[in-house]
């Protein structure tokens, strides 16, 4: 729509005067329609100017927001509380970059099944969430440096005698894992045969490990001594040795995205001035008797006394 006025035609004092003559409506009606035409003229300048007004402001909020996504059910990387707020490393992670940044944090849950697609319709700017570098996803986004470094490990009961060492042992049992993830993908690569039941969410697999519906459990380190520090693990060991899969995590964002250097930066000033290093020991803080915790003591059968993390267990209430 023009903000220029269209003139309105000059009319000779002969003409006025006839058209006065002939009805003093008609005079009435002119002047109105020269008020409605001034007053409809200025209306549409100062529309266009707070319209002008408007669209920066909203330019200049979002620029101050950075939106990041994770899912909110994979302590203790991330979790969602009781009260509905997320917590867990990821955050952590998340708001010190944002506030490294200087710009505002706007973190959502989302379901892992969910989460690239989110991102690619632009839900939010990018991933925090304990997300491995592969291939296959980095066909669809753009990773930045990693800021973690992953193993996977194996949970059974304490008393099994599952050795998942054995692959026929491993084929005999029923093997829990979280879909569309490094571990349940580096699983079915190698056991094919393997009886594997998957599950969306890590607290679902470990319900149903802990609720004896299967025999062992396939995930990364992490999570895995998160839960057997809760009372649901309490029954559960690690088996066999951790398997280093040079499996890293990073953040996610769509291609060409500039965010990504921009991140990377910030990752490179909370690593610099010790703010990831507070934010690691706060999580990851493992004592060195912690492996004791999931495994009995030879002798005795009972086992070994060892508070693994100060980390609340968390259950997935998204």
């Amino acid at each position: 729509m023009s903000n220029h006025c269209v003139p309105v035609r000059a009319t000779t004092g002969k003409s006025i005067i006839s058209a006065m003559t002939s009805s003093r409506l008609s005079v009435s009606l002119l002047a109105l329609a020269t008020i409605f035409t001034i007053s409809g003229c200025s209306n549409s300048q100062e529309n266009a100017a707070d319209t002008s007004s408007d669209t920066t402001e909203t330019k200049a909020t979002k620029d101050d927001v950075l939106r990041i996504g994770t899912e909110g059910a994979y302590a203790p990387f991330n979790y969602t509380n009781a009260d509905g707020t997320l917590g867990g490393f990821d955050v952590e992670i998340a708001n010190a970059i944002c506030a490294d940044m200087q710009v505002t944090c706007e973190i959502m849950a989302q379901d892992w099944d969910g989460i690239i697609p989110g991102l690619k319709a632009g839900k939010y700017d990018a991933i925090v969430a304990a997300m491995s570098v592969t291939p296959e996803r980095a066909e669809q986004v753009s990773f930045t440096d990693p800021y973690f470094s992953n193993t996977l490990v194996f949970l059974a009961k304490k008393d099994s005698s599952f050795d998942p060492s054995n692959q026929s042992d491993i084929d005999a049992h029923s093997i829990a894992a979280q879909r569309s993830t490094i571990s349940s993908q580096w699983f079915e690569d190698k056991y094919p045969n393997a009886d594997m039941k998957l599950y969306d969410t890590l607290s679902n697999a470990f319900l149903d490990l802990g609720s004896n519906r299967v025999d062992a459990m396939i995930s990364d380190k992490l999570p895995a001594i998160e839960w057997l520090s809760s009372p649901a693990g309490s029954k559960y060991a690690l088996k066999g040795d951790e398997i280093d899969i040079n499996d890293n995590f990073a953040i996610a964002v769509r291609p060409g995205d500039p965010l990504q250097a921009k991140i990377n930066q910030s990752l490179a000033n909370i690593k610099a001035n010790g703010t990831y290093d507070k934010i690691n020991q706060k999580y990851f803080a493992v004592p060195v008797s912690a492996t004791s915790t999931v495994n009995e003591d030879a002798n005795t059968g009972e086992d070994t006394d060892a508070d693994i993390s100060k980390q609340p267990a968390t259950e997935n209430v998204s």
